[in-house]
Order: structure tokens, then sequence, then C-alpha cells
């Protein structure tokens, strides 16, 4: 179900302080529409989980104001915002059943018994356990556990679910899996998702927009693709996926684009990010899988000369690691076939890409 275009939450300047000297979370505004499903990604200690907790009324607003549809909440207690919630240790009551587990939000919220009991059925259909309402939490894996946790957060009908972690302690298959789960029933009920992660293949994989925070700041707030192909500044770009990061000076600029000396002299052009200065030091991104080594069928714009070093035989496709004489280290990708080139250690090949997957930032 795809999200409309109303504005259904809205950050409007928040500000958190636990000691009334330092701000944790620095003027965070964000509107979010109905139905959207938005990640805020980011280090340990950013400031990404202080925002679900002050939108959940589990921490009190220092300053700024947060509204769900409308109507202001800083000052609501959670109970009465009507948010569900799913937790990286699930925070299933181990003395229940998972039927039961089921209905107890439902309970609280004083339904008819006949209207719990069919909402409990049909919540373990959604999520593919039908058969397992009278087990308890302990007799199930950590995959069907996340699941009876992420049924309860949705059973009472919230219009906003908040997640944190929730897939944390699971591992890479049962993430995948969960992964999907989770999307699936977001788009098929149609409900607002508020996710937080620190992995950014997660972010990536099922949001609409991510929220890339560093140091209480959202430093780019944008569609997966759009991070990943233009991101704003050289955080978001070292953060996001891989990138070959090259310190370098301005020489021109032309436009949009800059023209800037790398290691050993070497001029290459870029696209400006955020910087313009003629003489600013900058750094300068492109990612793995968007360099070529010469002689390639790839149009390019750009050359330089590197030292090989080694290469990782990775399945699909070869990692090369190549060396610059200032010791920048640059890593290409090239898909395993038999046009995968050979080389000695410490000889001299030419790097290739185009301008337009480059990017000049300032430097961090």
């Amino acid at each position: 179900m795809a999200a409309d275009t109303t504005q259904f939450l809205r950050f409007l300047d928040v500000k958190k302080s636990y000691d009334q000297k330092i701000l944790v979370v620095k003027g965070f505004s964000l509107d979010v529409a109905k139905g959207e499903f938005i990640t805020l990604l980011g280090p340990s200690g950013s400031g990404k989980t202080t925002i679900l907790m002050l939108l959940a009324g589990f921490e009190s607003v220092t300053g700024g104001d947060i509204q769900i549809d409308g109507v202001p909440v800083t000052r609501t207690a959670p109970y009465k915002r009507n948010i569900g919630m799913v937790f990286q240790n699930y925070a299933l009551f181990p003395h229940m059943t998972v039927a039961e587990n089921l209905a107890y939000p439902l309970k609280v919220r004083s339904l008819d018994r006949s209207e719990i009991t069919a909402r409990v059925k049909d919540y373990l259909a959604l999520v593919e356990l039908e058969d397992y309402g009278k087990r308890h939490p302990g007799q199930l894996s950590g995959g069907q556990r996340q699941r009876v946790a992420l049924a309860r957060a949705l059973i009472f009908e919230p219009s906003l679910v908040l997640m944190d972690e929730p897939l944390g302690a699971l591992d890479k298959k049962l993430r995948e899996q969960m992964q999907f789960e989770i999307t699936r029933l977001h788009k098929k009920l149609g409900f607002t998702v508020i996710y937080v992660t620190h992995d950014q293949t997660e972010a990536l994989t099922m949001s609409d927009r991510v929220a890339v925070f560093n140091d209480g700041v959202v430093q780019q707030c944008a569609s997966p693709d759009v991070l990943y192909e233009r991101p704003s500044n050289a955080f978001v770009a070292d953060f996001i996926g891989e990138n070959n990061l090259m310190p370098a000076k301005i020489a021109a600029v032309r436009g949009d684009s800059v023209r800037v000396t790398v290691a050993g002299g070497q001029e290459i052009t870029a696209q400006a990010a955020d910087i313009r200065e003629v003489g600013g030091k900058c750094i300068i991104s492109v990612r793995p899988e968007k360099m070529f080594i010469k002689p390639s069928d790839h149009a390019y714009d750009n050359e330089i000369t590197a030292n090989f070093i080694v290469r990782h035989y990775v399945g699909d496709f070869i990692r090369y690691y190549f060396e610059l004489s200032d010791g920048s280290e640059i890593t290409i990708k090239v898909l395993n076939d038999a046009a995968a080139p050979v080389f000695d250690e410490g000889q001299l090949a030419q790097l290739i890409w185009q301008t337009s997957d480059c990017f000049a930032f300032r430097t961090m």
C-alpha cells in the first residue's frame, strides 16, 4: 500500500538533553506521510534511538514539538498515543501462550471476547503461525518470537508502529526473512513505520526514506537510491555502502563540477557536492563498482595510475585492491568472469571512471 501525501507525523525542531547542557538531539525536523516507512540510521550514540523514545513518550522533549495526525503529543502519556512497538528482545510475556500474548493489548482496550478471538486468529494467520497459538515464547525460534512480537504490535491496529533494532538478535538468514516479512505486512496493512537500525543494508532494503544521523543531527534524509547514488556529504558517502575516499585539492571550478589534484599530482574531474572553493582541501568519493580497470569497454572521463596490491576472490565478483602514491587505498569490484584481469604485486594499473559517479566533499 503506497503512502499518501498527507503529513501524518511531524517532528518540529525537536531537541533533547539529559543534563540540560549537552544536546543529544539537535533540532530534528521531519515530516512523515501516512503509510510511509522511515528508517533512522546511524552509528551508536548518534541520537536515532532517542528520537524513537521521544516519539513513544518514554522520554520527555527538551524543546520543539511532535505531532501525530495534527495533534501535539509531547505532553501525552505513552499509553494514549496509540503506538505499536517492536523491540530487539521481543518483550513477550513468557508465562503467556502466543495467543494470550496477542490477546493482551486487546484486553486492556476492553474489546469483546469474540472480537479478541477473531483478531488473534487473523493475526496468527497473518504472520503464518496459525498452529502456534498454544505454545509459549520459550518454545519458539528467534524468528517465530519476532513474528509474534510483530503481530502483537499490529493487532490493535495502530496507525503508527515503532521498531527499535527489531532484527538485531537474529542471524543473517533470519534477518533477511524478517525483512521480507515486515515489508510484506507494511504493504498489506499500510501502517506508518519509524524504524531504527545501524544496519545500512537493512535500511536501504526496507525503507521509503532513510534519515542518516550523526552526533544528534540528520546529515541527509532521502530515498535509498538517492542516499547511495548522491550522498550530500562525506559522512553519508562513507557511512552508506563501500566507498573509495581520496584526499584532494581543488584546482578549478567549472559550474557544478570541480577539477581536483589527487596523489602524485594527477588531475581528475568530480561533481561538486558541498565544496567549490579553489585551493580548498576535499575528499573525492567513488563507489568500487563504479570504477574500472583499463582496458575496459566502459566509457570514462577520469583516469589515474595506481599500484596493484592484492585481489580477493569473493564468489560472484573479485575485489581488487590498489594503492596511490600517498597511501590512499582503492578498491574495485569486478565481475567474476574470464575477462577478470591478473596482476603482479606492485604492478601499475590504470583506473578509470565517469565524472557522474565521482563527488567532491568537504573533509570530515
